[in-house]
């Protein structure tokens, strides 16, 4: 998969929690994700389609969300529950729609589905292209999260 498919992503990402939930994020290094089990306990995923079609998807760990959310809605929260899940799937789709904006600019259109979100411990993730996974994971002061992104054109 194209660098430029994935970067977007990644800066669209650091943009929205930066923005939308005061968390700073470092990105690690792009690899190849080789499994289905997802490497968080909550996860919301996106199809696109479009002059290209594929996945998206970030996966929170239990820690990592509650401090975000804890930040977006400004008191503390102790649980996964429907709240987190909606706000993940928001996140998403934010992250999702400003990734796209910048991929018009390279004459790639895409559109986004509703995201669904998933939630437990060692869940999986189906993405719905033959293509490879690139996976992307984050630290933030509260744990981390990882982004996977499978696009074929």
């Amino acid at each position: 998969m194209d660098v430029k498919l994935v970067n977007p992503f990644i800066e669209a990402t650091l943009h929205v929690l930066s923005s939308m939930a005061f968390t700073k994020a470092v990105a690690g290094k792009p690899y190849l994700k080789k499994d289905a089990v997802a490497k968080g306990d909550v996860t919301g995923i996106v199809g696109l389609i479009g002059e290209a079609s594929g996945t998206i998807s970030v996966s929170f760990t239990e820690e990592c969300i509650l401090a975000i959310v804890s930040n977006m809605f400004g008191e503390e929260i102790k649980e996964i529950n429907d709240e987190v899940k909606d706000a993940v799937g928001e996140i998403l789709n934010i992250v999702s729609g400003q990734a796209r904006k910048k991929l018009e600019t390279t004459g790639k259109l895409l559109k986004g589905a509703i995201p669904t979100v998933i939630a437990g411990k060692n869940h999986t993730i189906t993405h719905i292209t033959k293509q490879p996974i690139v996976a992307v994971t984050f630290e933030t002061d509260n744990g981390g999260f990882t982004i996977e992104i499978c696009i074929e054109e």
